[in-house]
């Protein structure tokens, strides 16, 4: 989500506490966080969000290790965070294993004495088969490394094609991906689909920020850990206003309730799509299945997103926890999940194997999903995030938000916008 994702000085423990508390946490009461053994039985327990393609996996672990059983926790995207952080703080009733995303690896590799160094349990052996900077991204100063990495978000935009019929623009996705090849010609696009249909464009102002933000040489923060608003961030607020100002946005806050209802009452058309949206997108609306195609993204490029599987060093089963997590990013796993919701692997040499660059998703009219998201995540190259960036980046979509609420003039947004990142920047 959310997607993604997407810090050289140190800071305590209370400043990550209250970092994160700033990042927008839904305060629900997270499950599932303490391990047990029962009578030679171990659970293993995973937080994660979203759909990250374990129900079946899970199955498939149980079915063949039945001392073993899996306890899947999905929760909200900034909530998990935020709870992985307080039980490190607290030094109990972490998850045996925690999902951590791009947003927020920079912040807990950090922390590595607080996880297995999963080096020590024979992770080394993998190095090469990951993207360099996906294995650089999760190990820490000190060689540690915290996590392995689950998957990518290359970006794409996803597209209906029944409202696009309906507002008589082109449907097949070539001809669409001309409509746009810069985010002007997109946002040009959006104003000739809501004066046709009288409907809005786009789900979310901050949707449109994200994914600007991440197609720029640098994003909030610096490899010195020195905040760059007038860089990335200030090139994703002008698009994100201009959308706003066109009245083109529903103003649907992504991963929540009202949000997952545009997408079934058709208030939208179109959303960027980084790979791990498309699982959203056909388990929010399953019954538009054939209605959804995907494009290129204006500008080209950028990565949303991506994970990686830690496992906090208070956990009881540790040993368990890396066997599943070693299980989890074989090919055989990776190529599941790809293909039940669209996490694309970050394992380049899956990207060649047939069963990924051959593989059309149905539920969005067929569309070459491996060759769409293979094509473009090859040639990533991820900007460095920092320390701050989650509760930063929340914080600057909070004033995107008003914008979009009408509680806030554009034209005040962006010294807004400033003054509330150096705060989170400095929290």
């Amino acid at each position: 989500m959310e997607r993604f994702g997407r810090r050289a000085a140190r800071v305590g423990a209370a400043g990550l506490v209250a970092a994160l508390a700033i990042a927008g946490c839904s305060g629900q009461a997270l499950e599932g966080n303490d391990s047990s053994t029962e009578g030679g039985q171990i659970t293993l327990k995973v937080n994660f969000w979203g759909d990250m393609g374990l129900d079946a996996l899970k199955a498939k672990y149980e079915a063949d290790h039945p001392n073993i059983k899996i306890a899947l926790n999905s929760g909200e995207y900034n909530a998990q965070h935020e709870d992985l952080q307080k039980k490190l703080v607290a030094g109990s009733g972490a998850p045996d294993i925690s999902a951590v995303d791009e947003g927020f690896i920079v912040q807990f590799r950090g922390q590595a004495d607080q996880f297995v160094n999963l080096n020590d349990k024979g992770a080394s052996s993998y190095e090469s088969k990951y993207l360099d900077w996906k294995w650089k991204a999760s190990q820490s100063a000190d060689g540690k490394q915290i996590g392995l990495g689950t998957d990518v978000g290359g970006l794409a935009m996803c597209y209906r094609t029944d409202l696009f019929k309906a507002a008589g623009l082109p449907t097949d996705r070539e001809s669409v991906s001309k409509l746009w090849p810069d985010w002007n010609a997109f946002i040009e696009t959006g104003k000739t689909y809501t004066a046709k249909t009288g409907k809005k464009f786009v789900d979310s102002a901050t949707n449109l920020f994200n994914p600007v933000l991440s197609q720029q040489p640098v994003g909030f923060y610096d490899q010195q850990e020195t905040l760059q608003m007038e860089g990335g961030p200030k090139a994703g607020f002008d698009v994100a206003m201009k959308a706003l100002d066109a009245g083109i946005s529903a103003n649907l806050a992504s991963f929540q309730p009202n949000w997952d209802q545009g997408f079934k009452k058709d208030q939208f058309a179109v959303l960027a799509c980084p790979a791990w949206m498309l699982g959203h997108i056909q388990d929010t609306a399953p019954d538009q299945k054939g209605k959804w195609d995907i494009a290129a993204i204006p500008g080209g490029g950028g990565n949303w997103g991506g994970s990686w599987w830690t496992i906090p060093k208070q956990g009881k089963n540790v040993d368990e926890a890396y066997k599943f997590v070693e299980w989890l990013i074989q090919p055989e796993q990776q190529i599941e999940v790809f293909k039940t919701v669209g996490n694309l692997p970050s394992q380049p040499a899956l990207y060649k194997d047939p069963n990924v660059l051959n593989f059309k998703k149905e539920f969005f009219t067929d569309a070459p999903t491996g060759q769409i998201f293979a094509s473009t995540a090859e040639n990533l190259k991820p900007q460095y995030l920092g320390k701050k960036n989650g509760p930063t980046r929340v914080a600057v979509e909070n004033v995107i938000n008003r914008v979009g609420q009408g509680k806030l003039k554009s034209a005040d947004a962006w010294a807004e916008a400033v003054k509330e990142a150096e705060k989170a920047s400095k929290s």
